[in-house]
This record gives structure tokens, sequence and C-alpha cells, in this order.
């Protein structure tokens, strides 16, 4: 039943990382919302992103790490839970593997 229900809020989180970034982006870069990783106190939320082009990561990064406080209050404005976690953005580094093994494949 709990795992449901993180299930449940990391779904609507994303979403919501999705429509902020998208609202708030300068558009030079593409950011996708790969998955968010809520903690079982729900204290804090890891929202992992991919970055395309990838030399662009790091100023992403740091424009979503300077706006991580508008972010939650945009999901404190979206969403009605007790506790509004505090937002860590970070590259999803499992997708980018993915993404060499998948290129790795390609030319075999």
């Amino acid at each position: 039943m709990v795992n449901d229900k993180l299930k449940k809020i990391n779904k609507e989180m994303k979403k919501l990382f999705a429509q902020f970034i998208e609202k708030e982006s300068n558009k030079e870069s593409l950011v996708t919302i790969t998955r968010c990783e809520i903690s079982s106190d729900r204290k804090n939320i890891d929202v992992l992103i991919s970055v395309f082009p990838q030399d662009k990561e790091k100023q992403v990064i740091d424009f979503l790490d300077r706006r991580k406080w508008d972010a939650r209050d945009y999901i404190k404005k979206k969403i009605q839970t007790r506790i509004i976690p505090f937002v860590h953005f970070k590259i999803d580094e499992g997708e980018k593997n993915r993404q060499k093994i998948d290129q790795l494949l390609n030319k075999v």
C-alpha cells in the first residue's frame, strides 16, 4: 500500500517537474525527466534528468540548482500533500549508459 502511494507520488511529481522545466527553460537544450525518486519519509526527492546535447548538462544542472526553490514552490501550488519534499536535480547516469549500449549494439 505504501509502495503504491510512493509510486503515485513519483509519477505526479515527474509530470509537475516536467511542466516546470518546460515553462522556465530557455529552450536551448532538450531536458527530459527520466524518473523521480522520493524518499520513504517524503522529505527529499531526486529528480533524474537527461539533457540533449550532452555538452549542456552542466549548464542545465546549474540552472535547475538555482531554481530548485522555485520548482518547490511550483509543486506546492499544484499538489496537495502534507510534506513538500526538498528537490535535488541529478543527471541520470543509467540512461546515459543505456544510450551508450544501444550505440554499441547498433554498430555490431
